[in-house]
């Protein structure tokens, strides 16, 4: 990519596409077009392809997507699914017909195998059930994934896809129904604190295992993945490392300086038992994670809560 190159970053105002946009301002690229999804519906085929044939980005990173934890996820399931198809389905077509350089898909490391071998390789993809609560979203992940490839195979294209572990960091979602794991406790554990709450209730037994990546590190990956690498291999990105939900709150709530009780629900449901993934590939390719949890979670708590 040339400093002045169009770079088109779908979904900025998110978590990952917004840490795309600020390595990619730090490194003085300039020409990046962005659209809210107010001036631009990626669902809508027609305004994608108006937009493609007006703007003719080069460079495409497509991080924008429907996304939740484990109730969203089950909750809306049909939404999921349509809405991610659609969004992928418009941008990477419109990509190929409007003769993009090379695209990024932004795919999930929950799309692999509920039970898969630890660590997950990229190998492993579609070699078992996925995790029930989470299948529609999978679904449709992996349809972007396999839309690259076979763009790549049939087109000649430049898509790559990565499958980032789980992420947390800046402009992550807080709303308790729909984020992720880590946001959720840090909001629970701090309106806990305010409140002076006697206990703080968690869903699950705390016996899973989770990897977290701090979403600039991923933005560090993609931007050297987007530099380097050409491939029909989705890469992994993440730590190498895991730890149990039981030890991401205690971490949390150390952090927080919480001093009430914890409460188990183990009715809740725990979702895949593990997820740690091989990240022997990115290694070999020049990458490593430099954010360690317990700072990195220091940080954007104090960025988010205290400041």
């Amino acid at each position: 990519m040339e400093k002045n190159s169009g770079i088109y970053i779908a979904g900025h105002k998110g978590m990952v596409g917004s840490a795309i946009v600020r390595k990619l301002q730090q490194e003085g690229f300039s020409n990046l077009i962005l659209r809210s999804s107010r001036e631009l519906d990626l669902t809508d085929q027609k305004q994608v392809i108006n937009f493609f044939e007006e703007k003719k980005p080069e460079y495409v990173f497509l991080a924008a997507a429907t996304v939740g934890g484990i109730q969203a996820n089950n909750t809306y399931r049909a939404q999921f699914l349509y809405e991610n198809l659609m969004i992928q389905n418009n941008v990477i077509h419109q990509s190929y017909v409007n003769g993009v350089k090379k695209l990024m898909f932004l795919a999930s490391s929950c799309i692999y195998p509920k039970m898969a071998p630890q660590p997950i390789k990229e190998s492993y993809l579609l070699e078992g059930p996925f995790e029930p609560t989470n299948e529609p979203y999978a679904i449709a992940k992996i349809a972007g994934v396999k839309m690259c490839e076979n763009y790549n195979r049939q087109y000649g294209c430049n898509f790559i896809s990565v499958m980032p572990t789980n992420l947390y960091g800046p402009n992550d979602n807080y709303d308790l129904e729909t984020s992720h794991v880590l946001p959720a406790l840090l909001r629970k554990f701090h309106e806990a604190k305010i409140k002076g709450l006697e206990y703080v209730e968690v869903w699950g037994t705390g016996i899973p295992r989770r990897e977290f990546l701090h979403v600039d590190d991923l933005a560090e990956a993609c931007f050297h993945l987007m530099e380097t690498y050409h491939g029909n291999v989705s890469v992994n990105v993440g730590t190498g490392q895991d730890i149990t939900i039981k030890e991401l709150v205690e971490i949390i709530k150390k952090i927080v300086n919480y001093e009430g009780e914890i409460i188990w629900n183990s009715d809740k449901p725990d979702g895949t038992p593990r997820k740690l993934l091989d990240v022997t590939l990115i290694h070999s390719l020049g990458w490593k994670y430099k954010i360690p949890l317990e700072k990195g979670i220091k940080d954007f708590y104090k960025n988010k809560f205290q400041d």
